[in-house]
């Protein structure tokens, strides 16, 4: 079987939902979806905790409560949504061959492709956690649809391995469900997930947070019966003395998300070795053209209404293009984080409009700004409180400053302290 399409979308979760409506938007009618589980909205369908769409909506909604808003939009359009549908390949001339039970094998033939198949969890193998193999060791996002689709209980006893926003709601969750969690245990010096998360999900209730500790061997056979953990030192190796046995019968893994990008790789796309996803340009472009890519694919996100307003740059991005109105690959400026930056996105831009900067840092800081440069002069600042890695942060920058400056030059995304800027300001 072999169809034509203008823009082919892989994925239909929130990233792969909103851009294809802003494809429909820009005018463009023939868009095909393929997701391959059989149900549209994605890892929101499990997501029964509110919290959601206070930014796209205005309103606080729950994972499907805000997936089915998407969903509901999507079958007024018309949109062709292919479920149970695995994507195998995508060539870098945007040819893509997929496979379900229906048709069979499938040669798609797009103008534009969108990549938008999220990320996957981390898991034990990436850990390399002695021990056995016992049952009721899980990632958060397992247990959690255990737990909210299948109707399962992991376990009674509970410790886990992970700051990451899935697991502090686990956290809570399994509380509700009359679980114990004894402990949540923390590598880093600061939580990797929402500050609001680690208030509401572990203050509230009484469920402690370790900073600088992990599990350093699984205990038992056939179910694991407790698991040992310990301090680490600056350089995250366990300090030796530290060690505590703490018994339980279920490990929770919340140790990172990986986007899923292996079908990227095969279509040419290069990626970006900190965030794992495509480098982009403004319109989230990647290395090839007519290939976009948004959403957690791209760079994980902590609110999914950010991830909805990324996929919307992809739809006028994909329009462009179609109509040939992309600028030329060599005609951008490379964007890099500096000090206190782990990563930006988007890595490079042409200037054709105002830009939005999606950025992490790489540790904590107070009191300070984050300023994007030319090397020289400011182009645009934000100040902060505070900034931690646990939350995403953003920052516009208008077409119109970029003005005269030269295309090779490098722009820099960087904090400067408070001190730094008083200093600067005196001399």
């Amino acid at each position: 079987m072999s169809v034509k399409t203008e823009v082919a979308i892989i994925g239909g979760g929130p990233a792969g939902l909103a851009a294809a409506l802003s494809c429909y938007r820009h005018g463009i009618r023939n868009i095909m979806i393929l997701e391959r589980d059989e149900h549209l909205g994605g890892i929101l369908q499990q997501c029964i905790h509110n919290g959601f769409g206070l930014h796209w909506f205005g309103e606080e909604l729950t994972g499907p409560e805000y997936a089915q808003r998407f969903i509901d939009e999507i079958r007024k359009t018309g949109i062709s949504c292919l479920l149970n549908t695995m994507v195998i390949e995508i060539k870098e001339d945007k040819t893509i061959y997929a496979v379900n039970s229906r048709n069979g094998l499938m040669e798609i033939k797009a103008n534009a492709v969108i990549l938008a198949m999220g990320c996957r969890e981390r898991t034990r193998g990436a850990l390399r956690i002695p021990g056995g193999r016992p049952a009721g060791v899980y990632t958060a996002g397992m247990a959690q649809r255990l737990i909210n689709i299948e109707g399962y209980m992991p376990g009674r006893e509970v410790v886990i391995l992970g700051s990451g926003d899935i697991g502090l709601i686990m956290a809570r969750r399994l509380t509700w469900e009359g679980a114990r969690v004894k402990m949540v245990c923390e590598i880093m010096p600061y939580s990797t997930g929402l500050i609001r998360n680690v208030r509401q999900c572990l203050d509230d209730y009484g469920i402690p947070l370790k900073y600088n500790h992990t599990v350093i061997r699984i205990h038992g056979k056939e179910r694991l019966q407790g698991v040992t953990v310990a301090r680490v030192d600056d350089k995250r190796n366990p300090i030796k003395g530290t060690e505590e046995y703490v018994s339980c019968d279920t490990l929770l893994l919340s140790v990172g998300l990986i986007p899923e990008n292996e079908l990227s790789e095969g279509a040419g796309v290069k990626l970006d070795p900190i965030t794992g996803g495509p480098i982009v340009d403004e319109f989230r472009q990647t290395s090839v053209p007519g290939i976009f890519s948004c959403g957690n694919v791209l760079h994980v996100h902590d609110l999914v209404d950010y991830v909805s307003k990324e996929a919307e740059i992809t739809g006028e991005g994909a329009y462009r293009y179609i109509n040939g109105r992309s600028p030329s690959d060599s005609d951008y400026l490379q964007v890099i984080p500096g000090k206190g930056i782990r990563y930006v996105v988007p890595q490079r831009i042409y200037g054709d409009s105002d830009v939005e900067f999606y950025f992490r840092s790489n540790g904590i800081y107070k009191d300070g700004t984050v300023e994007l440069t030319d090397g020289e002069k400011v182009l645009a600042s934000k100040r902060l409180m505070r900034m931690v890695p646990g939350q995403m942060e953003r920052l516009i920058l208008k077409r119109e400053l970029l003005t005269g400056v030269s295309k090779t030059k490098k722009l820099q995304l960087r904090w400067r302290n408070r001190n730094e800027e008083d200093d600067a300001e005196c001399s």
